[in-house]
């Protein structure tokens, strides 16, 4: 895809626009003025590019490797938005269920929190996978089937742009331009109702949005591109 100068990165902005920057912290009550908190599932992946992307945007990052990281004793969430990032997906799944995570995060997606789960993380938020390996479970908070590594070995990975195809924000608009890198990528077989359909590539669904969820099978955190993460900031309340 080419960039047209047409085109228009929302990543090139400056800053989160005035309605969208620094929402309020929901983790820690009486602190209206605090940036949000953003939580990164931190037990393999792409852990340091997330940190930094948040970081950039005036949030603060913090890692999660617990269950006591992302809960306090009432089940109350202490992070105002998750990411879950690149890597392994079979491999993050027996993590999170051998360090008691995979419950808590099913509870908070469930219950609301703003998410946004990219490569592998997607195929954590899904509620089917498609070519699991053996024993593999996902979280089953995102109505979609995906197809794990349907875009090739890590040889084939590639950076691109895409057409953002969902509705326009404060954030991004369609057209507009975001970059991505496929790394042994997922896509979306199927989309469940109310799933959005936000970007696609050579064809194949790469990013969906279904309420609090976002999933996308790139990772924006390795092209500079903080789209995503912007939009997550903003879903924070």
């Amino acid at each position: 895809m080419s960039g047209s100068p047409a085109q228009h990165h929302p990543h090139d902005d400056a800053a989160l626009p005035a309605s969208t920057a620094l929402p309020t912290s929901g983790a820690r009550a009486g602190e209206a003025a605090s940036p949000p908190v953003v939580g990164v599932l931190a037990l393999q992946g792409g852990v340091v590019e997330h940190v930094r992307a948040v970081e950039s945007l005036g949030a603060r990052a913090v890692k999660v490797r617990s269950a006591d990281d992302l809960v306090d004793p009432d089940g109350v969430p202490r992070i105002d938005a998750l990411i879950l990032p690149g890597g392994e997906s079979s491999t993050v799944d027996r993590l999170c269920r051998t360090f008691g995570l995979f419950e808590p995060l099913q509870r908070v997606v469930r219950g609301g929190l703003p998410t946004l789960g990219t490569c592998a993380g997607l195929i954590m938020l899904s509620s089917e996978i498609e070519d699991p390996a053996p024993g593999q479970q996902s979280l089953g908070v995102l109505d979609v089937s995906v197809n794990r590594n349907a875009f090739g070995s890590q040889v084939a990975s590639a950076e691109v742009e895409l057409a953002w195809e969902g509705p326009a924000s404060d954030v991004v608009a369609p057209g507009d331009v975001v970059r991505a890198a496929f790394i042994r990528a997922p896509e979306v077989t199927r989309a469940g109702e109310g799933v959005e359909i936000l970007a696609r590539h050579r064809g194949a669904v790469v990013a969906v949005r279904q309420g609090n969820v976002l999933g996308i099978s790139f990772h924006p955190e390795l092209t500079g591109d903080t789209t995503l993460h912007r939009l997550l900031l903003a879903s924070v309340r």
